[in-house]
């Protein structure tokens, strides 16, 4: 059983429900397009990722996997018929939202008529997915419900539950109903380190090949990662709340002064430098750190041995040994 339900199209019909919610927020987006008004970009984006994840690469994946073979074994048409149909929707819906979410990186910067064709093609995925739901709600869900067993209902359930699980794990009903709130809400999603518990992000910066070092917006030492193990450059305790400038040679301090000004008046966006190091290649790299308004909060410093990167040649694939 998935979650609450007990029957594989009441299951479905539930997920067209929150495919159906998306959808309308995309309508309202496309809407403001025609009427040259200023769009929620965060909402629109949110809108058509929701229903290319969700509803392309998880539902229709059931019915393209599960429910349309298993309807073509107990006899109804695949090719001609009405399964034929529900593909070829598909791949128009694929389509359409590919189109809209490549463009979308850049939708601020598109003329008019560009953003007219991209209502355009916001409306007809619209059309095709609305006239889509009502005939697998309507006509096709129904026609399954008379050549399915209670042995095919109880199987599909189940392997929409893996599915669900594979991808969003236990209770992905409640998540799935959760990220079209959000969508809903047109709000920008929570930051997804509020996800993790300190304990999570403090291994995270531990496992990370490289140091790490954070300088706040007063220019004193606020972090660093792998304390007490070591290091490429010895770094204590002692060294937190301590201002940057007394932490590099007072030759290089003039240097170090003209990053972080830079950094501070957004002149420059990194600084990066590589030097010779106990027989290894070391970068050393410096990037600016804004918060979401834009104001300065400090420098992190990344530092990293490379010899090893750079005798790399040819590629080595995830699986290979």
């Amino acid at each position: 059983m998935v979650e609450n339900f007990t029957q594989w199209d009441e299951y479905l019909v539930a997920e067209h429900e929150l495919i159906e919610r998306s959808m309308a927020v995309l309508k309202s987006c496309a809407e403001q397009i025609e009427l040259d008004e200023e769009i929620n970009l965060v909402q629109l984006g949110r809108s058509i990722d929701f229903l290319l994840n969700f509803g392309d690469k998880i539902h229709n994946k059931k019915e393209e996997e599960l429910v349309f073979p298993l309807m073509g074994e107990r006899g109804i048409p695949v090719e001609g018929g009405p399964l034929g149909v529900m593909l070829m929707e598909h791949e128009a819906e694929r389509t359409l939202l590919g189109k809209m979410s490549f463009a979308l990186p850049g939708f601020a910067v598109l003329s008019y008529e560009e953003k007219i064709e991209f209502k355009e093609e916001a409306l007809e995925y619209l059309k095709v997915r609305a006239e889509h739901i009502w005939k697998e709600n309507d006509v096709l869900y129904p026609m399954g419900r008379q050549v399915f067993t209670e042995a095919d209902n109880e199987a599909l359930l189940e392997s929409f539950d893996k599915i669900n699980r594979e991808v969003y794990g236990a209770k992905a009903f409640e998540k799935f109903n959760a990220m079209v709130s959000e969508v809903e809400e047109g709000r920008q999603k929570e930051k997804l380190i509020e996800g993790l518990s300190y304990k999570e992000i403090d291994a995270i910066m531990e496992a990370l090949p490289f140091e790490v070092t954070f300088v706040n917006a007063d220019d004193a030492v606020a972090y660093f990662n792998r304390l007490d193990k070591t290091k490429i450059f010895p770094r204590t305790r002692s060294v937190i709340g301590r201002q940057v400038e007394k932490c590099h040679p007072e030759k290089s301090v003039d240097t170090v002064r003209k990053i972080v000004s830079g950094f501070k008046d957004k002149t420059l966006d990194k600084a990066e430098f590589w030097i010779d190091f106990k027989d290894d290649k070391i970068l050393i790299r410096y990037y600016p750190v804004y918060g979401d308004d834009g104001d300065y909060l400090g420098v992190v410093e990344v530092t990293q041995e490379i010899g090893d990167i750079q005798k790399l040649t040819g590629q080595k694939r995830l699986l290979d040994s």
